[in-house]
């Protein structure tokens, strides 16, 4: 059986961990681009050398022509510059939105047909720009956002009380930056409702610990941004097209009236299948929840105002 092709656009320390976590759970082949030659080339040759001790069949090759991604299903988008202390995923927009622009551009001339997960920050406006760009349906393109925030929620919430990590449901929804929401009221351990276990002021400890998690990496690194978390959360999207699983996870996706937006990409929950995004799922809103939303919803608003797109 033909194996899915995987393109990692960004060969940087995501691409580098992505194409690692594809490799060892045999999910396809993998195409490593890069625009610095040798980076993907080199990367690509390290992970080869480790393919028998993981059982692992794939290919994995690193390439410097978007030509040698033709016929991708999938492609997985990184490229970008990361963040350094003090600065925002906002501050990325100008030089980060250039790069997407000539990435858009491979990708719709080699692979017209495939789905694109976009990680590159600031994330819900190159999602869009990609879109726009792609011209491909607004389901076939999405981003990383909330399942990477959750993920940390969910961290933080099992350190706190000391349970494993894997028994915490949380959802974190809104832009991916500092406006992002955690909403306690949809977080659960082991099935018990998490005001159930710990206290308001906890609980708001938390939620915005959540919100810096990635500024809390990025100056405890001093050069650099998180790479192994991202990776992961990304992998967990892919897995879920490829399998088409029809998972419902918190992503970057088109609102096209829900939640009472339109035209904006926004860390919704979704069902994702082969296709990308199947549909987006509305949850509930007390009025303090929607306010919160509502303002993220802005923020994302004003940076695409000033993307002029």
């Amino acid at each position: 059986m033909k194996r899915p092709k995987i393109s990692l656009i960004g060969a940087g320390q995501i691409g580098g961990v992505q194409a690692q976590l594809i490799a060892q759970r045999k999910l396809g082949d993998v195409v490593l681009f890069d625009v610095v030659e040798g980076v993907p080339q080199g990367k690509a040759l390290d992970i080869c050398h480790a393919l028998s001790g993981w059982g692992s069949d794939v290919s994995v090759t690193g390439t410097n022509d978007y030509k040698d991604t033709a016929g991708s299903d999938l492609y997985v988008v990184t490229a970008g510059v990361p963040r350094k202390p003090g600065m925002s995923r906002d501050d990325l927009l100008s030089v980060n939105l250039g790069i997407i622009k000539t990435v858009a551009a491979g990708i719709k001339q080699h692979s017209p047909n495939a789905v694109v997960i976009v990680v590159s920050n600031p994330l819900d406006v190159m999602v869009l720009a990609m879109q726009q760009l792609t011209g491909f349906p607004t389901g076939r393109v999405f981003g990383q956002a909330g399942v990477l925030d959750s993920s940390r929620f969910r961290y933080f919430v099992a350190q706190h009380l000391g349970v494993s990590v894997r028994d915490v449901h949380a959802v974190v929804l809104g832009g991916h930056g500092d406006t992002m929401v955690p909403l306690p009221r949809y977080c659960s351990v082991g099935g018990v409702p998490l005001r159930k276990l710990m206290d308001e002021a906890t609980i708001a400890k938390l939620s915005k610990r959540t919100q810096d998690a990635g500024g809390e990496v990025v100056a405890l690194l001093k050069t650099g941004s998180a790479f192994v978390s991202p990776a992961e959360a990304s992998i967990e999207m892919v897995e879920a097209v490829l399998g088409d699983q029809k998972r419902v996870l918190p992503c970057a996706a088109y609102l096209n009236g829900e939640y009472g937006h339109k035209g904006i990409y926004f860390g919704v929950p979704v069902v994702v299948g082969s296709k990308g995004v199947e549909r987006v799922l509305e949850l509930e809103l007390d009025a303090g929840e929607k306010a919160l939303l509502d303002k993220s919803a802005e923020a994302v608003k004003a940076l695409i105002a000033a993307a002029k797109l």
